[in-house]
């Protein structure tokens, strides 16, 4: 899908930083619109793209070792603003002749820094302010045409400019929410140096994308992997704006979801928004390929097998469809590895496709963040219980069950999860937090119910909170609301005889126990 450079676009040169979707985040708050792409992408392909502006991501590695990723050089003679970002800023001084050393001591988390309120990206800025730092190399020496715009103790030379060539370093991470004016930095960057007008708008997507998925098309047909989450529904209803009936949505009754989901999902797609909807019983199906499985990689993989092939199985049954609908988001193609950042698990509709898979896809959400998700849903008109509902993964309850996933297993957890929603729906904590569920850790301990010794199954509790899904905070829940919901499960459910709370934040951990 190419419908984004009908706008101004600006292009991220991925070197593998852990806050590379932040960037993109906080440049797309700014309306402009944005991709990422490999460091090592050919420059024709870069400048073909028309950007307005370049931005190279920090990343793990030191740019003096060996097989250290590097950019083209020529990225500078464009002529367009770059500015880099912590290993993108000490790249650029290392590449255009400064120098870059290990420092005396690295810098992790908030740091103060000075700002030179003279330079144009620190323009109105406080000349003492707070920023989040990550490295443990610093640029020794600017190369020459540019100056020193701002320092720490640690680190003398913070930020750097070449005012005239519009190019700009800082060791400090602006899209990181702990760097007080990284808002205004990029702001700075975006309008000033680079003379963006910030045209990107979700009506304007809505505009462009239907007109792609047309394009793309033609007089084909499309299936849609239909969970009922925000993700597919948007996809779908998007899509159908584009092809109307030529769309049908397939929705795989795995067996994984919660209670009553098969259906809700009827209810609303079919009655209620008119779609064409196959829904599929296909429990039998996924219990059968999850038997005796247990590691979490494999569990994504053989679930987005099985759906790939429910899939394949429903087109062959309607004389063959092209073309699969899936609401894969950029998270998900993050998460599932590129070729410098690490993966963190595969996306069972990203990293869990198979080689030979023989549909064509259509994602016309695999640029989007979760929070742009729920802006489309809203763009397109979809009702807000909806769009806000909490996200709910692809594979289901199969990556909150640690260990086999059984019939069994999923009943209790199934259970478990309805009073979790219950209960947060009640207290009016539902629609505050990004995450509230249950998980089934496959822990049995020693009770008491009934004035008699219990040995029973264990769940946990997960409640956090974000903005994309990236990183989470875990929610700090009031004692009165953890004391209902522990009771409530410890009391409906037979076999549960304790609840534990989760209060890790990602990182370290994910959202998902798996």
């Amino acid at each position: 899908m190419n419908s984004t450079t009908r706008h101004e676009l600006l292009l991220i040169l991925d070197f593998g930083g852990q806050y590379t979707q932040l960037i993109a985040r906080r440049v797309r708050e700014l309306h402009v619109f944005c991709e990422i792409m490999p460091f090592d992408t050919p420059l024709e392909k870069l400048t073909a793209r028309n950007p307005k502006a370049i931005i190279l991501s920090g990343g793990p590695a030191s740019v003096y070792a060996a097989f250290a990723p590097v950019c083209d050089t020529a990225v500078f003679e464009v002529g367009v603003p770059v500015l880099g970002i912590c290993y993108g800023a000490q790249l650029m001084a290392r590449l255009l002749g400064g120098s870059v050393e290990h420092a005396p001591a690295g810098e992790f988390g908030k740091t103060t820094v000075k700002l030179d309120e003279t330079s144009s990206l620190f323009r109105g800025l406080p000349a003492e302010t707070s920023c989040w730092m990550s490295h443990t190399d610093r640029i020794g020496m600017v190369p020459p045409g540019f100056r020193t715009t701002a320092s720490t103790p640690a680190c003398p030379i913070a930020a750097m400019e070449n005012p005239d060539r519009r190019q700009y370093g800082v060791q400090f991470h602006p899209e990181v929410v702990h760097t007080s004016v990284g808002r205004d930095i990029l702001q700075h960057f975006l309008f000033d140096a680079a003379g963006c007008s910030g045209d990107w708008t979700m009506s304007g997507f809505v505009d462009d994308a239907i007109q792609d998925i047309r394009s793309r098309v033609g007089h084909e047909r499309a299936l849609c992997a239909l969970s009922g989450g925000v993700d597919s529904s948007v996809a779908a209803t998007l899509v159908h704006r584009a092809i109307g009936d030529r769309l049908t949505c397939v929705f795989v009754d795995t067996g994984l979801l919660r209670a009553g989901e098969g259906d809700r999902v009827e209810s609303v797609f079919h009655c209620r928004f008119d779609m064409p909807l196959v829904r599929m019983d296909a429990s039998t199906r996924f219990f059968a390929s999850l038997k005796g499985v247990t590691e979490p990689e494999k569990k994504r993989k053989a679930i987005g097998a099985a759906f790939i092939d429910c899939f394949a199985e429903q087109a062959r049954a309607m004389q063959g469809i092209p073309f699969l609908v899936q609401g894969t988001l950029y998270p998900d193609v993050i998460e599932s590895g590129s070729s410098v950042a690490s993966t963190i698990k595969s996306h069972h509709n990203v990293g869990g496709l198979p080689a030979d898979l023989s549909f064509s896809l259509i994602e016309p959400l695999r640029l989007l963040f979760k929070d742009e998700v729920r802006d489309l849903g809203r763009a397109l008109g979809l009702p807000e219980e909806l769009v806000d509902r909490q996200p709910f993964p692809g594979p289901g309850l199969g990556i909150r069950i640690l260990g086999e996933v059984t019939p069994e297993n999923v009943d209790i957890l199934q259970r478990a999860d309805a009073i979790v929603e219950r209960v947060m729906r009640a207290s009016g904590w539902y629609m505050k937090v990004w995450q509230s569920f249950a998980v089934l850790p496959g822990i049995r301990t020693v009770g008491v119910k009934g004035d008699e010794r219990t040995y029973a199954h264990t769940i946990a509790l997960r409640v956090v909170e974000s903005s994309d899904g990236m990183t989470a905070d875990w929610v700090r829940l009031p004692a009165d609301v953890l004391e209902e919901i522990s009771h409530a499960i410890t009391s409906e459910l037979p076999e549960v005889n304790r609840v534990v709370y989760d209060i890790t934040s990602k990182p370290p951990s994910t959202i998902e126990w798996e």
